[in-house]
């Protein structure tokens, strides 16, 4: 037997692709990208699952459309925008999984983050030259010992400074958690403002788009691809940045002009970056971030393994894993992760 299950995503064919063939047999899966309301409910009237990935709201309307609906499954941790008194009426089951590959952009951020703030590269090659130019080596204890003996400039850290994060969402969310006991002033823009009980819970500070790039100590960017966020973050977005601020992205790549990125650090207005994806991937030798770094520019380049890097037979039992919720469900066995 199969259950008709509908899956609404904002992510691309390569994704969608993917989710679909590690799908169990019995689940007959409808992918909807980005459906408008009219679509979903149509889709919706005869369907006994309902696959969320992310983001999308499920209000009590949509449901009055989905009468053999019996679970709802988030993928990712934010469940603010489906509502649980109408779904518990219902008697709908709701839970969430959170995704492991966002998990781990969220701490390849806060290592982009640490990386730059305190000059990482720099000071690595700094110990690795063990040069005798640094004066006379000497054996250390607790009153002898040559701290900073290479006399370098602005290094600092995370504490009390303002982070801002731009194309909130799951990551977003997951790297302001790992951030809120660090002492520092996370605040977010995005077209829809999340509920006060989230950015409580979180700890953010919504602002709009002009603060954010005026006030941030570093700007994250989570941006996705689409054609209207392509090199999004500009050189205007630069020359708008605090003199000596950061530049951290895991957003998709082409949503930064690299070039003007380039420039607004050879300037010295910025005093950094960190990227993980570029317009061109493998990563050309002509990028000018590439010459920037190999030249000491306080800059981290990694190839696209913020989500972490393993087998495709991994990744593939990762998605998987995600319909694990509802096999549960459909063999009559408690269901994990419930939220109602």
């Amino acid at each position: 037997m199969t259950y008709a299950t509908v899956f609404t995503t904002e992510r691309g064919e390569f994704h969608q692709q993917r989710a679909l063939s590690a799908a169990p047999p019995e689940l007959a899966i409808t992918m909807l990208r980005q459906p408008d309301s009219t679509t979903l409910k149509q889709h919706l009237a005869g369907a006994v699952y309902f696959i969320s990935e992310r983001v999308g709201v499920i209000d009590a309307d949509l449901l009055s459309a989905a009468p053999h609906l019996r679970l709802i499954l988030r993928l990712g941790s934010l469940t603010h925008d489906i509502d649980l008194a109408a779904a518990q009426a219902a008697g709908i089951i709701v839970c969430r999984r959170s995704d492991p590959g966002v998990i781990y952009v969220a701490e390849h951020t806060v290592l982009q983050l640490l990386t730059v703030a305190k000059k990482a590269g720099e000071v690595q090659a700094v110990a690795l030259a063990a040069s005798p130019d640094w004066g006379d080596s000497r054996r250390t204890d607790e009153n002898t010992f040559a701290y900073n003996w290479s006399n370098r400039q602005n290094i600092s850290g995370l504490y009390t400074r303002t982070v801002g994060i731009t194309g909130f969402g799951e990551i977003g969310a997951e790297l302001a958690r790992r951030l809120k006991p660090w002492g520092c002033q996370v605040q977010y823009h995005r077209r829809r403002r999340l509920p006060a009980a989230v950015e409580e819970e979180l700890g953010l500070l919504y602002v709009d788009e002009p603060t954010l790039i005026r006030t941030s100590d570093f700007v994250v960017n989570l941006l996705p691809y689409f054609p209207e966020t392509f090199h999004r973050l500009n050189a205007d977005w630069f020359a708008a940045m605090k003199p000596g601020a950061f530049v951290v992205s895991c957003g998709s790549g082409g949503t930064i002009d690299e070039t003007a990125l380039a420039q607004a650090l050879e300037r010295g207005h910025l005093a950094g970056a960190a990227l993980d994806t570029f317009d061109y991937e493998p990563l050309p030798a002509d990028n000018p971030l590439v010459r920037l770094a190999r030249a000491g520019a306080n800059l981290l380049l990694t190839p696209h393994t913020a989500a972490g890097a393993s087998t495709a037979a991994a990744t593939d039992k990762n998605r998987a894993d995600e319909f694990n919720i509802i096999l549960h469900h459909v063999r009559g066995e408690p269901v994990p992760n419930r939220v109602i």
